[in-house]
């Protein structure tokens, strides 16, 4: 099966496309207070769920039209575990390989009552029975009280780092999914500039701080993956134009507002920050990805690898069980995924309008793999003139395979991790900061014409 997955890969990348990847928003109900999501508890709309049949419909639907990656979103999908459980096991029957899912983590509340490690047991040995290969739990700060207060889940910290070894124990490893927002290492990131002159260096020296605070809790808490998710303030979605959430995933709370310029800086320091922890945690997300957003939000340049949202990767709307080319792009329904054609040579990736990591992680990763195969002279002069890029799209590809293409069913494997330990030439920013938006020695090795 494995052998058919990869040719299958292979041949739709000669094509100049990626294995499909489907986002299904199972529900958009949520037990949280997260103030950086529309989807909060307190939010006042009418909420939705997707049927079960009409999801297994839904996976039968993709697996047929060669989909290899679904993730089933919320909302909180823990609220309806049972069917959670029925759709991930319908898409393993169904021959998908790549299932996630991941949890606001309330059932990890409670640690101190009796039987908490029975209800944990229980929930474990529910989900290793399914062929899920990915499972995140948020954590949104270092400091745990932070982090329970913005949740509303008091105490579920401490329940998190009893939960784990439980997890790990049937051969389950979650991982950290950081919502990069204001309040990451404890202490609120101030608004640069508001009073007075943009403070670059101060931003970056704040926010890296914070980021290397984060990263060693998930690492104390047990936690041997990480992931991050770029803040989507509705700002951003709606001051694009062609961008109108489909997905309630955006705020306009302070916490998860960032202007152009520390959108800038917040990419180009976590690009910094991450290669110091790289072989003590496995950290999925691609620095060539936060370079390309760094100068994207710096000097408004253009990445060649445009989001393959509405030509490999779609979403799922809980509210209509419509199709969308992410859940951003809300004012262009596909319809039913089932009567959608994901052959059609005329879509071509073109859009980099939000920061959608699910999307424009993979598309910064993988869409150059596809053009090398579908227009490999274009491709490589590309790879020529912009060494950076090359450099860090290299080193990520040969980091993801050392994390063994982060496959959450296995645990981290230290020995190979370990060539990449963090030496102090790996930064490229930090006191080098420019602030036009990203570091100096970036800029200086892009070639003139694209300044």
């Amino acid at each position: 099966m494995q052998v058919l997955h990869a040719l299958d890969s292979v041949r739709r990348m000669a094509n100049g496309r990626l294995p499909g990847q489907l986002i299904v928003q199972m529900t958009d109900r949520c037990n949280a207070q997260c103030p950086q999501c529309g989807m909060r508890a307190t939010a006042a709309f009418k909420r939705s769920d997707l049927g079960l049949d009409e999801v297994k419909r839904l996976i039968d639907a993709a697996a047929a039209r060669g989909v290899q990656a679904i993730s089933f979103t919320g909302g909180e999908p823990f609220l309806r575990l049972q069917d959670l459980t029925a759709m991930i096991n319908h898409a393993g029957r169904a021959g998908i390989p790549y299932i996630r899912t991941g949890t606001n983590g309330f059932l990890f509340m409670r640690h101190g009552e009796a039987g908490f490690l029975d209800r944990v047991r229980r929930l474990a040995d529910t989900l290793a029975a399914t062929p899920v290969r990915n499972l995140w739990i948020s954590i949104d700060s270092a400091r745990p009280d932070t982090h329970e207060r913005m949740r509303g889940f008091p105490n579920v910290t401490a329940g998190i780092r009893k939960a784990l070894p439980e997890f790990h124990a049937r051969g389950l490893y979650p991982a950290a999914n950081l919502g990069l927002n204001r309040n990451l290492g404890g202490a609120p990131l101030p608004h640069m500039g508001a009073s007075g002159p943009f403070d670059c260096r101060g931003f970056a020296a704040e926010l890296a701080a914070g980021l290397r605070r984060f990263y060693n809790h998930a690492i104390d808490l047990g936690f041997t993956m990480a992931n991050t998710c770029y803040p989507m303030c509705d700002d951003t979605v709606a001051g694009s134009g062609d961008l109108a959430a489909v997905y309630a995933a955006t705020s306009s709370d302070d916490v998860v507002r960032f202007s152009r310029q520390e959108r800038a800086l917040l990419f180009s320091t976590l690009q910094d920050i991450i290669p110091e922890f790289r072989a003590r945690i496995r950290v999925f997300t691609p620095l060539c990805s936060l370079l390309a957003l760094s100068r994207f939000h710096g000097q408004g340049w253009q990445t060649p690898n445009a989001c393959r949202g509405g030509v490999d990767y779609f979403f799922i709307d809980a509210a209509t069980g419509d199709t969308y080319p992410c859940g951003y792009r809300g004012l262009e329904s596909c319809g039913k995924f089932r009567e959608l054609d994901t052959t059609d040579p005329a879509q071509k990736p073109h859009c980099t309008e939000c920061d959608w990591e699910c999307f424009r992680d993979l598309s910064e990763l993988f869409g150059p793999l596809a053009d090398l195969l579908s227009r490999p002279i274009e491709t490589v002069r590309r790879f020529a003139t912009d060494h950076e890029m090359t450099r860090l799209w290299m080193q990520d590809l040969r980091y993801h395979r050392a994390c063994g293409f982060f496959d959450g069913r296995r645990p981290a494997n230290y020995g190979r991790l370990e060539r990449f330990g963090y030496r102090p030439t790996d930064a490229v920013s930090g006191a080098s900061v420019d602030c036009r938006g990203y570091p100096s020695r970036t800029v200086s090795s892009v070639p003139a014409e694209r300044l």
